[in-house]
């Protein structure tokens, strides 16, 4: 940066004071003197023009900086606050992956054990209606039993029922009292087979 100070300054006066030496023609002429110092103070007011309007843009410049670094700051927060809720979520997200895995194998346990009610379910049916159809079997020939029975049994056949079984019956008496007497007879021969036998000896 120029730095210029009031010791640089050109004075006429000052100029005019400096020893007078014989004027040559290759010396410049005051005026011509002059002239250039009223250019060299505009250059100067134009360069401290400039150096004001830098330092000024500097002091925008570091204001903004300032803007710009407390922005940053602001937005390192948030973005430390984003990250940190990101990865909570995250941490979320993989317990939810696991209880919903759980409930899933948990799902397929039940269906499994669904599976097999039903199938009981079905087996206990199909022996059910077996057991069903065994017992109606049972029950219509127990039903065809007791028509027969009802027909073997009929009020109108129960005399002739009741004389043949006494007809049996006689029969059957007379045929004990053969056998009897039968017997009685080969009794008294083994008896008299005996005696005999003894008195031999």
């Amino acid at each position: 940066m120029i730095m210029l100070n009031e010791e640089s300054n050109f004075n006429v006066v000052d100029v005019l004071k400096l020893p007078q030496s014989p004027i040559s023609e290759r010396e410049p002429k005051i005026e011509q003197l002059l002239n250039k110092l009223r250019q060299l103070q505009q250059a100067k007011e134009v360069l401290e023009d400039d150096v004001r309007e830098v330092i000024s843009q500097r002091s925008t410049l570091q204001d903004e900086e300032d803007l710009l670094t407390t922005e940053v700051l602001k937005l390192q927060g948030t973005l430390n606050e984003k990250e940190e809720t990101c990865r909570s979520l995250q941490i979320k997200c993989e317990d939810l992956e696991k209880e919903s895995q759980r409930q899933f194998e948990l799902k397929q346990q039940k269906e499994e054990l669904l599976q097999q009610c039903s199938c009981q379910i079905q087996e206990t049916k199909l022996k059910h209606r077996k057991i069903r159809m065994k017992f109606e079997n049972q029950l219509q020939q127990l039903m065809e039993q007791h028509k027969n029975l009802c027909t073997v049994f009929a009020q109108k056949r129960l005399p002739a029922e009741v004389q043949s079984s006494e007809y049996n019956t006689e029969q059957l008496l007379k045929a004990e009292h053969q056998k009897l007497e039968q017997l009685a007879h080969l009794e008294e021969e083994l008896n008299n087979a005996q005696a005999i036998e003894m008195q031999s000896a």
